[in-house]
Protein backbone atom coordinates (compact mmCIF):
# COMPACT_ATOMS: atom_id res chain seq x y z
CA UNK A 1 0.00 0.00 0.00
CA UNK A 2 1.30 3.45 -0.92
CA UNK A 3 2.39 5.66 1.98
CA UNK A 4 0.99 9.15 2.53
CA UNK A 5 3.13 12.30 2.47
CA UNK A 6 3.36 12.40 6.26
CA UNK A 7 4.12 8.69 6.53
CA UNK A 8 6.94 9.17 4.05
CA UNK A 9 8.29 12.15 6.00
CA UNK A 10 8.46 9.97 9.09
CA UNK A 11 11.29 8.10 7.32
CA UNK A 12 13.52 11.20 7.21
CA UNK A 13 16.73 10.88 9.21
CA UNK A 14 18.26 13.72 11.31
CA UNK A 15 21.53 13.73 9.36
CA UNK A 16 19.89 14.07 5.95
CA UNK A 17 19.27 17.77 6.39
CA UNK A 18 23.01 18.35 6.66
CA UNK A 19 23.83 17.00 3.21
CA UNK A 20 23.47 20.51 1.72
CA UNK A 21 26.29 21.67 3.97
CA UNK A 22 28.67 19.26 2.27
CA UNK A 23 28.70 16.52 4.85
CA UNK A 24 26.38 13.73 5.91
CA UNK A 25 25.59 10.09 5.24
CA UNK A 26 25.55 8.06 2.07
CA UNK A 27 22.19 9.07 0.62
CA UNK A 28 20.51 9.89 -2.70
CA UNK A 29 19.03 13.38 -3.17
CA UNK A 30 16.49 14.30 -5.83
CA UNK A 31 16.79 18.06 -6.40
CA UNK A 32 13.58 19.65 -7.72
CA UNK A 33 14.24 23.41 -7.95
CA UNK A 34 10.65 24.15 -8.97
CA UNK A 35 9.25 27.67 -8.62
CA UNK A 36 5.83 26.36 -7.62
CA UNK A 37 4.41 29.80 -6.96
CA UNK A 38 1.38 31.76 -8.10
CA UNK A 39 1.60 32.03 -11.89
CA UNK A 40 0.99 35.78 -12.02
CA UNK A 41 3.94 36.30 -9.69
CA UNK A 42 6.14 33.89 -11.68
CA UNK A 43 5.34 35.95 -14.77
CA UNK A 44 6.95 38.97 -13.08
CA UNK A 45 10.31 37.15 -12.84
CA UNK A 46 12.41 37.57 -15.98
CA UNK A 47 13.61 34.20 -17.27
CA UNK A 48 11.75 32.36 -14.49
CA UNK A 49 12.61 28.77 -15.47
CA UNK A 50 16.33 29.63 -15.58
CA UNK A 51 16.11 30.23 -11.82
CA UNK A 52 16.21 26.44 -11.53
CA UNK A 53 19.96 26.83 -12.12
CA UNK A 54 20.42 28.73 -8.85
CA UNK A 55 20.09 25.54 -6.82
CA UNK A 56 23.05 23.95 -8.61
CA UNK A 57 25.13 25.03 -5.65
CA UNK A 58 23.31 22.28 -3.73
CA UNK A 59 25.81 20.06 -5.53
CA UNK A 60 28.02 20.88 -2.55
CA UNK A 61 26.55 17.67 -1.11
CA UNK A 62 28.66 15.74 -3.62
CA UNK A 63 31.72 16.63 -1.56
CA UNK A 64 30.70 13.62 0.53
CA UNK A 65 31.73 10.51 -1.47
CA UNK A 66 28.63 8.58 -0.37
CA UNK A 67 26.14 11.14 -1.68
CA UNK A 68 24.48 10.78 -5.09
CA UNK A 69 22.21 13.37 -6.69
CA UNK A 70 19.55 13.48 -9.35
CA UNK A 71 19.04 17.08 -10.52
CA UNK A 72 15.84 17.83 -12.42
CA UNK A 73 15.31 20.86 -14.67
CA UNK A 74 12.81 22.08 -17.25
CA UNK A 75 15.36 22.22 -20.07
CA UNK A 76 18.74 20.48 -20.39
CA UNK A 77 21.47 22.20 -18.40
CA UNK A 78 24.58 23.10 -20.35
CA UNK A 79 27.62 21.00 -19.41
CA UNK A 80 29.63 24.20 -19.01
CA UNK A 81 27.18 25.48 -16.37
CA UNK A 82 27.23 22.23 -14.38
CA UNK A 83 30.97 21.70 -14.66
CA UNK A 84 31.63 25.29 -13.54
CA UNK A 85 30.01 24.41 -10.21
CA UNK A 86 31.62 20.98 -9.82
CA UNK A 87 35.07 22.42 -10.44
CA UNK A 88 34.60 24.74 -7.47
CA UNK A 89 34.09 21.91 -4.97
CA UNK A 90 37.20 21.51 -2.82
CA UNK A 91 38.37 18.15 -1.59
CA UNK A 92 36.86 16.00 -4.33
CA UNK A 93 37.82 15.52 -8.01
CA UNK A 94 35.20 17.00 -10.30
CA UNK A 95 35.15 13.76 -12.29
CA UNK A 96 34.29 11.75 -9.17
CA UNK A 97 31.44 14.13 -8.27
CA UNK A 98 30.21 14.07 -11.89
CA UNK A 99 29.86 10.27 -11.83
CA UNK A 100 27.52 10.56 -8.85
CA UNK A 101 25.34 13.22 -10.51
CA UNK A 102 22.45 12.41 -12.84
CA UNK A 103 20.81 15.22 -14.81
CA UNK A 104 17.22 14.81 -15.98
CA UNK A 105 14.95 17.30 -17.72
CA UNK A 106 11.41 17.62 -19.08
CA UNK A 107 12.44 19.47 -22.28
CA UNK A 108 9.68 21.97 -21.50
CA UNK A 109 10.49 25.69 -21.12
CA UNK A 110 6.89 26.78 -20.49
CA UNK A 111 6.22 29.18 -17.62
CA UNK A 112 4.87 26.46 -15.32
CA UNK A 113 6.31 24.81 -12.21
CA UNK A 114 8.86 22.09 -12.85
CA UNK A 115 7.02 19.78 -10.45
CA UNK A 116 3.92 19.95 -12.66
CA UNK A 117 5.97 19.06 -15.73
CA UNK A 118 7.50 16.06 -13.95
CA UNK A 119 4.10 14.77 -12.86
CA UNK A 120 2.94 14.87 -16.48
CA UNK A 121 5.76 12.50 -17.53
CA UNK A 122 5.34 9.06 -15.90
CA UNK A 123 8.09 7.48 -18.00
CA UNK A 124 10.56 10.12 -16.78
CA UNK A 125 9.43 9.57 -13.19
CA UNK A 126 10.04 5.85 -13.61
CA UNK A 127 13.62 6.54 -14.75
CA UNK A 128 14.13 8.85 -11.77
CA UNK A 129 12.75 6.21 -9.38
CA UNK A 130 15.24 3.68 -10.74
CA UNK A 131 18.11 6.04 -9.88
CA UNK A 132 17.08 6.40 -6.22
CA UNK A 133 17.94 3.77 -3.61
CA UNK A 134 14.88 2.79 -1.53
CA UNK A 135 15.17 3.82 2.12
CA UNK A 136 18.20 6.01 1.41
CA UNK A 137 16.66 8.79 -0.68
CA UNK A 138 14.84 12.06 -0.17
CA UNK A 139 13.59 15.00 -2.25
CA UNK A 140 14.83 18.57 -1.80
CA UNK A 141 12.79 21.45 -3.28
CA UNK A 142 12.90 25.22 -3.60
CA UNK A 143 9.37 25.41 -2.22
CA UNK A 144 6.88 22.72 -1.21
CA UNK A 145 3.43 23.11 -2.73
CA UNK A 146 0.74 20.52 -3.39
CA UNK A 147 2.61 19.65 -6.60
CA UNK A 148 5.72 18.63 -4.69
CA UNK A 149 3.57 16.71 -2.22
CA UNK A 150 2.07 14.77 -5.15
CA UNK A 151 5.56 14.14 -6.52
CA UNK A 152 6.70 12.68 -3.20
CA UNK A 153 3.70 10.35 -3.00
CA UNK A 154 4.03 9.34 -6.65
CA UNK A 155 7.70 8.38 -6.26
CA UNK A 156 7.17 7.10 -2.70
CA UNK A 157 10.23 9.10 -1.64
CA UNK A 158 10.14 11.37 1.46
CA UNK A 159 10.45 15.10 0.92
CA UNK A 160 12.59 17.20 3.26
CA UNK A 161 10.48 20.33 3.51
CA UNK A 162 7.45 21.82 5.18
CA UNK A 163 4.15 20.08 4.52
CA UNK A 164 2.06 22.39 2.27
CA UNK A 165 -0.76 21.92 4.78
CA UNK A 166 1.31 24.23 7.01
CA UNK A 167 1.74 26.93 4.35
CA UNK A 168 -0.33 29.35 6.45
CA UNK A 169 2.70 29.93 8.69
CA UNK A 170 4.64 31.28 5.73
CA UNK A 171 1.90 33.70 4.71
CA UNK A 172 1.69 37.34 5.75
CA UNK A 173 -1.13 36.67 8.22
CA UNK A 174 0.52 33.51 9.57
CA UNK A 175 3.83 35.33 10.03
CA UNK A 176 2.16 38.03 12.12
CA UNK A 177 0.55 35.35 14.30
CA UNK A 178 3.94 33.67 14.88
CA UNK A 179 5.60 36.96 15.79
CA UNK A 180 2.87 37.77 18.28
CA UNK A 181 3.15 34.29 19.83
CA UNK A 182 6.94 34.47 20.23
CA UNK A 183 7.12 38.11 21.36
CA UNK A 184 9.04 39.13 18.23
CA UNK A 185 8.46 42.86 17.54
CA UNK A 186 6.55 43.59 14.31
CA UNK A 187 4.68 46.56 12.79
CA UNK A 188 1.09 47.40 13.73
CA UNK A 189 -1.29 45.93 11.20
CA UNK A 190 -4.48 44.08 10.42
CA UNK A 191 -5.73 40.56 10.24
CA UNK A 192 -6.53 38.86 6.94
CA UNK A 193 -9.21 40.46 4.72
CA UNK A 194 -10.60 39.30 1.36
CA UNK A 195 -12.46 42.25 -0.13
CA UNK A 196 -11.86 45.88 -1.00
CA UNK A 197 -14.42 47.21 1.53
CA UNK A 198 -12.81 45.14 4.29
CA UNK A 199 -9.36 46.32 3.21
CA UNK A 200 -10.54 49.94 3.38
CA UNK A 201 -11.98 49.24 6.84
CA UNK A 202 -8.71 47.67 8.05
CA UNK A 203 -6.71 50.60 6.67
CA UNK A 204 -9.02 53.09 8.35
CA UNK A 205 -8.70 51.32 11.68
CA UNK A 206 -4.91 51.25 11.34
CA UNK A 207 -4.81 55.01 10.68
CA UNK A 208 -7.29 55.77 13.46
CA UNK A 209 -5.01 53.98 15.89
CA UNK A 210 -2.02 55.99 14.58
CA UNK A 211 -3.20 59.32 13.11
CA UNK A 212 0.40 60.40 12.54
CA UNK A 213 0.97 57.47 10.14
CA UNK A 214 2.23 58.79 6.79
CA UNK A 215 2.03 55.58 4.77
CA UNK A 216 0.90 51.99 4.98
CA UNK A 217 1.67 48.90 2.92
CA UNK A 218 -0.84 46.43 1.51
CA UNK A 219 0.46 42.86 1.27
CA UNK A 220 -1.15 39.99 -0.58
CA UNK A 221 -1.14 37.05 1.79
CA UNK A 222 0.95 34.84 -0.53
CA UNK A 223 3.12 37.59 -2.04
CA UNK A 224 6.57 36.63 -3.33
CA UNK A 225 9.81 38.68 -3.38
CA UNK A 226 7.96 41.94 -2.67
CA UNK A 227 5.90 41.60 -5.86
CA UNK A 228 2.68 41.29 -3.84
CA UNK A 229 3.26 44.50 -1.86
CA UNK A 230 2.23 48.08 -2.59
CA UNK A 231 2.60 51.28 -0.60
CA UNK A 232 -0.33 53.64 0.00
CA UNK A 233 0.43 57.27 0.89
CA UNK A 234 -2.02 58.44 3.57
CA UNK A 235 -1.04 62.09 4.02
CA UNK A 236 -2.38 63.26 0.62
CA UNK A 237 -5.77 61.71 1.47
CA UNK A 238 -6.31 64.26 4.30
CA UNK A 239 -8.16 61.76 6.46
CA UNK A 240 -8.18 63.90 9.61
CA UNK A 241 -11.49 65.62 10.26
CA UNK A 242 -13.48 63.38 7.93
CA UNK A 243 -16.47 61.46 9.27
CA UNK A 244 -15.74 57.74 9.61
CA UNK A 245 -17.83 56.71 6.58
CA UNK A 246 -16.22 59.39 4.35
CA UNK A 247 -12.78 58.29 5.51
CA UNK A 248 -13.51 54.74 4.41
CA UNK A 249 -14.89 55.89 1.08
CA UNK A 250 -11.77 57.92 0.40
CA UNK A 251 -9.53 55.02 1.35
CA UNK A 252 -11.46 52.64 -0.87
CA UNK A 253 -11.07 54.99 -3.85
CA UNK A 254 -7.34 55.23 -3.18
CA UNK A 255 -7.02 51.47 -2.84
CA UNK A 256 -8.76 50.94 -6.18
CA UNK A 257 -5.83 52.80 -7.77
CA UNK A 258 -3.14 51.05 -5.72
CA UNK A 259 -0.01 50.41 -7.87
CA UNK A 260 0.31 46.71 -7.00
CA UNK A 261 2.84 44.92 -9.28
CA UNK A 262 0.38 42.08 -9.85
CA UNK A 263 -2.13 43.53 -12.33
CA UNK A 264 -4.95 41.22 -11.18
CA UNK A 265 -4.32 41.88 -7.52
CA UNK A 266 -8.00 42.36 -6.66
CA UNK A 267 -8.73 38.83 -7.86
CA UNK A 268 -5.83 37.62 -5.72
CA UNK A 269 -7.22 39.63 -2.81
CA UNK A 270 -10.45 37.66 -3.03
CA UNK A 271 -8.66 34.33 -3.47
CA UNK A 272 -5.88 34.55 -0.90
CA UNK A 273 -6.57 37.67 1.16
CA UNK A 274 -4.29 40.51 2.21
CA UNK A 275 -3.12 42.40 5.27
CA UNK A 276 -2.32 46.07 5.74
CA UNK A 277 0.59 47.22 7.91
CA UNK A 278 2.11 50.48 9.05
CA UNK A 279 4.95 51.59 6.79
CA UNK A 280 8.01 51.94 9.01
CA UNK A 281 9.59 55.34 8.42
CA UNK A 282 13.28 55.93 9.26
CA UNK A 283 13.95 57.79 12.48
CA UNK A 284 17.08 59.42 11.05
CA UNK A 285 18.06 60.77 7.67
CA UNK A 286 21.04 59.70 5.64
CA UNK A 287 22.22 56.53 3.97
CA UNK A 288 21.90 53.37 6.00
CA UNK A 289 19.39 54.75 8.51
CA UNK A 290 16.94 52.01 7.55
CA UNK A 291 17.88 48.51 6.40
CA UNK A 292 16.26 45.20 5.47
CA UNK A 293 18.11 42.36 7.24
CA UNK A 294 17.00 38.74 7.26
CA UNK A 295 17.93 35.62 9.17
CA UNK A 296 17.89 32.06 7.81
CA UNK A 297 17.46 28.81 9.68
CA UNK A 298 17.16 25.07 9.22
CA UNK A 299 14.78 22.70 11.00
CA UNK A 300 16.35 19.25 10.96
CA UNK A 301 14.07 16.21 11.22
CA UNK A 302 14.06 14.52 14.62
CA UNK A 303 13.71 10.88 13.62
CA UNK A 304 12.81 7.96 15.92
CA UNK A 305 10.39 10.06 17.97
CA UNK A 306 12.91 12.80 18.77
CA UNK A 307 12.07 16.50 18.45
CA UNK A 308 13.32 18.42 15.39
CA UNK A 309 16.48 20.49 15.87
CA UNK A 310 16.44 24.20 14.97
CA UNK A 311 19.67 25.73 13.68
CA UNK A 312 20.21 29.37 12.67
CA UNK A 313 22.54 29.13 9.68
CA UNK A 314 23.05 32.67 8.31
CA UNK A 315 22.04 36.32 8.32
CA UNK A 316 21.98 38.85 5.49
CA UNK A 317 21.29 42.45 4.56
CA UNK A 318 18.81 42.44 1.70
CA UNK A 319 19.23 44.79 -1.25
CA UNK A 320 15.77 45.93 -2.34
CA UNK A 321 14.63 47.95 -5.35
CA UNK A 322 12.05 47.97 -8.10
CA UNK A 323 9.16 50.36 -8.61
CA UNK A 324 7.92 49.97 -5.03
CA UNK A 325 11.33 49.62 -3.40
CA UNK A 326 10.40 46.20 -2.04
CA UNK A 327 11.57 43.82 -4.77
CA UNK A 328 14.47 41.60 -3.75
CA UNK A 329 17.55 42.31 -5.88
CA UNK A 330 20.42 40.82 -3.89
CA UNK A 331 22.07 40.58 -0.49
CA UNK A 332 25.15 41.13 1.65
CA UNK A 333 26.47 38.55 4.09
CA UNK A 334 26.46 38.73 7.06
CA UNK A 335 23.97 41.14 8.62
CA UNK A 336 25.39 44.14 10.48
CA UNK A 337 27.26 43.38 13.70
CA UNK A 338 25.23 46.02 15.59
CA UNK A 339 22.13 43.82 15.64
CA UNK A 340 23.26 40.43 14.27
CA UNK A 341 23.01 38.61 17.63
CA UNK A 342 19.50 39.98 18.28
CA UNK A 343 18.47 39.07 14.74
CA UNK A 344 19.69 35.50 15.18
CA UNK A 345 17.94 35.17 18.55
CA UNK A 346 14.63 36.21 16.96
CA UNK A 347 15.30 33.77 14.12
CA UNK A 348 15.82 30.97 16.63
CA UNK A 349 12.55 31.84 18.41
CA UNK A 350 10.56 31.80 15.18
CA UNK A 351 12.24 28.53 14.16
CA UNK A 352 11.24 26.90 17.45
CA UNK A 353 7.62 27.95 16.88
CA UNK A 354 7.70 26.61 13.32
CA UNK A 355 9.22 23.32 14.47
CA UNK A 356 6.43 22.97 17.04
CA UNK A 357 3.92 23.30 14.19
CA UNK A 358 5.68 20.58 12.20
CA UNK A 359 7.73 22.65 9.75
CA UNK A 360 10.95 21.22 8.31
CA UNK A 361 14.04 22.30 6.40
CA UNK A 362 14.77 25.93 5.51
CA UNK A 363 12.98 29.02 6.70
CA UNK A 364 13.82 32.73 6.77
CA UNK A 365 12.55 35.78 8.64
CA UNK A 366 12.72 39.25 7.08
CA UNK A 367 13.07 42.38 9.20
CA UNK A 368 13.23 46.15 8.99
CA UNK A 369 16.06 47.74 11.04
CA UNK A 370 15.88 51.45 11.93
CA UNK A 371 18.73 53.39 13.50
CA UNK A 372 18.18 55.80 16.37
CA UNK A 373 21.56 57.00 17.55
CA UNK A 374 23.50 53.94 18.66
CA UNK A 375 20.39 51.82 18.93
CA UNK A 376 18.81 49.75 16.18
CA UNK A 377 15.14 48.80 16.31
CA UNK A 378 14.28 45.46 14.65
CA UNK A 379 10.74 44.81 13.39
CA UNK A 380 9.87 41.44 11.84
CA UNK A 381 8.07 41.62 8.49
CA UNK A 382 7.45 38.08 7.24
CA UNK A 383 8.41 34.40 7.37
CA UNK A 384 9.41 32.44 4.27
CA UNK A 385 8.90 28.66 4.43
CA UNK A 386 11.10 27.81 1.47
CA UNK A 387 14.53 28.24 0.06
CA UNK A 388 14.98 31.88 -0.85
CA UNK A 389 17.16 34.41 -2.60
CA UNK A 390 19.95 33.99 -0.05
CA UNK A 391 19.97 30.17 -0.06
CA UNK A 392 22.04 29.62 -3.18
CA UNK A 393 24.48 32.43 -2.33
CA UNK A 394 25.24 30.92 1.06
CA UNK A 395 25.52 27.50 -0.60
CA UNK A 396 28.08 29.09 -2.91
CA UNK A 397 30.21 30.20 0.02
CA UNK A 398 29.93 26.75 1.58
CA UNK A 399 30.70 25.01 -1.69
CA UNK A 400 33.95 26.75 -2.53
CA UNK A 401 35.59 27.44 0.83
CA UNK A 402 35.15 24.39 3.13
CA UNK A 403 34.49 26.95 5.85
CA UNK A 404 32.00 26.94 8.72
CA UNK A 405 29.53 29.27 10.40
CA UNK A 406 30.49 30.41 13.88
CA UNK A 407 27.14 30.32 15.74
CA UNK A 408 28.43 32.62 18.48
CA UNK A 409 29.41 35.51 16.19
CA UNK A 410 27.32 34.78 13.11
CA UNK A 411 30.48 35.01 10.99
CA UNK A 412 31.52 32.46 8.38
CA UNK A 413 35.17 31.49 8.75
CA UNK A 414 37.52 29.84 6.30
CA UNK A 415 39.52 26.79 7.44
CA UNK A 416 42.31 29.22 8.45
CA UNK A 417 39.92 31.21 10.63
CA UNK A 418 39.54 34.24 8.34
CA UNK A 419 36.01 35.67 8.30
CA UNK A 420 34.48 35.80 4.83
CA UNK A 421 31.91 38.23 3.44
CA UNK A 422 30.04 38.56 0.17
CA UNK A 423 27.72 40.70 -1.87
CA UNK A 424 25.44 38.85 -4.29
CA UNK A 425 22.76 39.56 -6.87
CA UNK A 426 20.40 37.71 -9.18
CA UNK A 427 19.77 40.89 -11.13
CA UNK A 428 22.84 42.19 -12.91
CA UNK A 429 20.83 43.34 -15.95
CA UNK A 430 22.16 45.36 -18.85
CA UNK A 431 21.45 45.42 -22.61
CA UNK A 432 25.19 45.07 -23.24
CA UNK A 433 25.06 41.54 -21.80
CA UNK A 434 22.35 40.40 -24.22
CA UNK A 435 23.67 38.05 -26.87
CA UNK A 436 26.61 36.84 -24.79
CA UNK A 437 26.86 33.06 -24.48
CA UNK A 438 28.05 31.38 -21.28
CA UNK A 439 31.31 30.55 -23.04
CA UNK A 440 31.79 34.26 -23.79
CA UNK A 441 31.28 35.06 -20.12
CA UNK A 442 33.83 32.47 -19.06
CA UNK A 443 36.33 33.99 -21.49
CA UNK A 444 35.71 37.49 -20.11
CA UNK A 445 36.02 36.27 -16.53
CA UNK A 446 39.27 34.45 -17.24
CA UNK A 447 40.82 37.36 -19.15
CA UNK A 448 39.89 39.91 -16.48
CA UNK A 449 40.83 37.70 -13.52
CA UNK A 450 37.39 38.09 -11.96
CA UNK A 451 36.90 34.48 -10.86
CA UNK A 452 37.13 33.35 -7.24
CA UNK A 453 40.70 32.61 -6.14
CA UNK A 454 40.84 30.15 -3.19
CA UNK A 455 44.39 31.23 -2.37
CA UNK A 456 43.33 34.85 -1.87
CA UNK A 457 39.81 34.07 -0.59
CA UNK A 458 38.35 36.67 -2.92
CA UNK A 459 36.66 36.87 -6.31
CA UNK A 460 33.34 36.20 -8.03
CA UNK A 461 31.23 33.14 -8.78
CA UNK A 462 28.46 33.38 -11.40
CA UNK A 463 25.01 31.84 -11.80
CA UNK A 464 21.86 32.22 -13.92
CA UNK A 465 23.98 31.81 -17.02
CA UNK A 466 20.90 30.56 -18.87
CA UNK A 467 19.41 34.08 -18.68
CA UNK A 468 22.47 35.73 -20.15
CA UNK A 469 22.04 35.58 -23.92
CA UNK A 470 18.26 36.05 -24.12
CA UNK A 471 17.66 38.53 -21.30
CA UNK A 472 21.04 40.18 -20.65
CA UNK A 473 20.71 39.06 -17.04
CA UNK A 474 23.24 37.44 -14.74
CA UNK A 475 23.71 36.45 -11.11
CA UNK A 476 26.93 36.57 -9.14
CA UNK A 477 28.32 36.14 -5.64
CA UNK A 478 31.35 38.34 -4.88
CA UNK A 479 33.49 37.19 -1.95
CA UNK A 480 36.07 39.04 0.13
CA UNK A 481 37.79 38.95 3.51
CA UNK A 482 35.96 42.06 4.71
CA UNK A 483 32.72 43.81 3.94
CA UNK A 484 34.56 46.55 2.07
CA UNK A 485 36.58 44.05 0.03
CA UNK A 486 33.42 42.16 -0.97
CA UNK A 487 31.84 45.46 -2.07
CA UNK A 488 34.99 46.33 -4.03
CA UNK A 489 35.00 42.93 -5.75
CA UNK A 490 31.32 43.42 -6.65
CA UNK A 491 31.89 46.88 -8.13
CA UNK A 492 35.00 45.83 -10.04
CA UNK A 493 33.34 42.68 -11.40
CA UNK A 494 30.21 44.48 -12.57
CA UNK A 495 32.22 47.32 -14.11
CA UNK A 496 34.77 45.18 -15.92
CA UNK A 497 32.18 42.68 -17.07
CA UNK A 498 29.92 45.32 -18.61
CA UNK A 499 32.87 47.11 -20.19
CA UNK A 500 34.19 43.90 -21.72
CA UNK A 501 30.71 42.95 -22.95
CA UNK A 502 30.30 46.37 -24.59
CA UNK A 503 33.69 46.06 -26.31
CA UNK A 504 32.79 42.64 -27.69
CA UNK A 505 29.48 43.99 -28.92
CA UNK A 506 31.21 46.80 -30.80
CA UNK A 507 33.56 44.33 -32.44
CA UNK A 508 30.64 42.17 -33.56
CA UNK A 509 28.85 45.16 -35.14
CA UNK A 510 31.87 46.18 -37.24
Amino acid sequence: MALSFRQLQAQLQPSWGRVSAGHGPGVDVLMVPSLSLEQQQMGLVTGAHHYEERQLFALIGLRHPGVRMVYASSKPLADLVVDAVLELLPGVPASHARRRLHLVDTDDASNRPLAAKLLERPALLQRIAELLRPGRSFISCFVVSDLERQLSECLQVPLLGTDPALAHWGSKAGSRALFARQGVPHPPGSGLVHSLPDLAEATAELWEGQPALHRCVVKLNQGFSGEGNACLALEPLQLAGLPAHRRRQRLRTALEQLPMPAANWMELLAAQGAVVEAWLEPWETGAGAIRSPSVQGMIHPGGAGRSPQVEVISSHEQVLGGANGQTYLGCLFPAAAAYRAELMAYGQAVGEALAAEGALERYAVDFIARRRGRHWDLQAIEVNLRQGGTTHTFMTLNAITSGRMDPASGLFRSPTGSPLYYRATDNLCDPRLRGLLPTDLIDIVAEAGLHYDPAQLRGSVFHLLGCLSEFGKLGMTCIGRSESEAEAVFAATAGQLLQAAASRGQLQRR
